[in-house]
């Protein structure tokens, strides 16, 4: 009988697409889904003529598969992957491989690899990013779990991800536990990040430039041939040049109401856990949250009027200011994104590849851009890096944009246009390079309504005081601590 090298659950449109590229790739590939209809739909045409076996219940797929097996789940995050799971560990054996390369969030992950193990089984928690097409041709796969699972599964994952111009694969092994679906999670809060900033420039263009669909199609057009090269500013530009049936842009007909599935949100949350500012993906998480807040929007607008300032300064130079504004905004979207990371590598034990994982988004995934580069190479030369904006060639950079990213932001909050990425991008550089921030007072605040103490600048780091601000209150000071 027949044996495939893999086993996939679920064929929505990101499960079919990833079999038939692992079968592209010389791989046999076996298939199951819940609803025996899709497997039947799948049989009689994507995957008609094809190395793809069809199962109509876990128990045929497992039998299926050559040892040791390997599963690949495609399904809905949450309780539906705990429940396959369920089902397949009495079938499968000792050494055999569950994947799960669904949104999962990483606790989850790490709970279901400990879970897995101790049956003798392994365990891959695999971020895969770069939608049906990346899934079909090529995604950025970041698999994280069981190691010993890694060797297993590296023939397949390498061969069926995005290349490089170099031919390396964008894929490689991540960490321990959760550490696939943390940088994947992380990943995600970054596109949140992106598409906020685009639309941000968008907006100014739109707003305060009054250019239409077509001028700003041009605009984008033009700005992927610069250091903003990416997949999401070439979507930008294919999207502002499509036209409805009418022949008038599609995209000046969408409602302004964003959706979400809470990747981003997770990584906020994530920020907060680990004590990590985290604040530019944090506003691009609540830009969504009062897009959705429409009726009320549209009150407000209709309450609050005001007499703007007039615009007089040069269009085409302001366009270019915005591209730079924009440009180190991203820098800044990445530098946070990339010290969570480090953050939780240190408090889960990951031994996280910084510049591996810049490689693994350069392409195939959303955020995939020629920047990433930039990144990969600033942590190879220092694998320490603390910081992207410790970077020389960042530093310079950022140095050279940031005339034209004060002047965009505080235009746009003089014309009453929101910018809440971009100015927590610039709010975040400016605190970042601020030797004597204004905490001195908020510790002592703390410390006069709650005696939780604070440090002196003429003691050693460690040693902590409480004062009697007031001459009523005592001695006794609250425990030390911070979460």
């Amino acid at each position: 009988m027949k044996k495939a090298d893999i086993g996939v659950v679920g064929l929505a449109v990101m499960g079919a697409n990833l079999v038939l590229n692992m079968e592209s790739k010389g791989f046999c590939v076996a298939v199951y889904n819940r609803d025996p209809r899709r497997v039947e739909h799948f049989r009689d045409n994507q995957a008609k003529g094809k190395n793809i076996l069809f199962a109509f219940s876990l128990n045929e797929l497992i039998d299926q598969l050559k040892k040791p097996r390997k599963v690949m789940l495609m399904i809905k995050a949450g309780d539906p992957v705990d429940q396959v799971i369920e089902q397949l560990l009495p079938i499968m054996e000792k050494g055999d491989v569950i994947i799960d390369g669904g949104n999962s969030h990483f606790p989850d992950t790490i709970r279901r690899t400990d879970y897995v193990e101790s049956k003798g089984l392994l365990y891959v928690g695999s971020g895969v990013s770069g939608g049906e097409e990346g899934a079909l041709l090529g995604p950025s796969l970041m698999p994280g779990g069981s190691k010993a699972a890694w060797k297993l599964i590296q023939p397949i994952f390498q061969a069926i991800a995005a290349k490089v111009e170099d031919g390396s694969a964008c894929c490689d092994w991540v960490g321990e536990g959760g550490a696939g679906h943390f940088v994947k999670m992380v990943h995600n809060g970054i596109e949140y990040g992106d598409i906020q900033l685009i639309c941000e420039a968008y907006h100014i263009m739109r707003e305060l430039l009054g250019m239409s669909a077509d001028e700003m199609h041009e605009v984008f057009k033009a700005w992927n041939k610069t250091e903003l090269d990416s997949y999401l500013i070439e979507i930008t530009a294919e999207i502002l040049a499509f036209k409805d049936s009418d022949g008038l842009p599609l995209v000046d007909k969408i409602k302004d109401t964003a959706g979400q599935k809470g990747t981003g949100k997770w990584t906020g949350i994530a920020s907060m856990e680990e004590g990590v500012p985290l604040t530019l993906i944090g506003e691009a998480v609540y830009a969504r949250c009062l897009s959705a807040m429409k009726a009320e929007r549209v009150v407000a607008s209709q309450t609050y009027k005001m007499n703007k300032p007039v615009f007089d300064q040069n269009k085409k130079t302001f366009i270019e200011a915005i591209r730079k504004a924009l440009y180190a905004s991203k820098i800044i979207s990445y530098a946070q994104g990339y010290t969570l990371m480090k953050a939780a590598a240190s408090t889960y034990g990951w031994n996280l590849n910084y510049g591996g994982i810049a490689l693994m988004w350069r392409g195939g995934c959303i955020i995939r851009s020629v920047f990433l580069g930039k990144i990969k190479e600033a942590f190879d030369n220092k694998p320490t890096l603390a910081n992207l904006l410790l970077d020389p060639y960042f530093k310079k950079t950022i140095e050279s944009l940031q005339e034209s990213w004060r002047e965009v932001v505080s235009t746009a909050i003089r014309q009453a246009i929101p910018v809440p990425a971009m100015a927590a991008a610039l709010t975040y550089f400016d605190g970042y390079k601020t030797a004597n921030l204004p905490a001195n007072l908020l510790q002592a605040q703390r410390d006069y309504f709650g005696a939780h103490t604070y440090e002196r600048l003429d003691h050693p780091q460690g040693e902590f005081f409480h004062t009697n601000w007031t001459g009523r209150g005592g001695d006794t000071a609250s425990t030390t601590y911070n979460v």
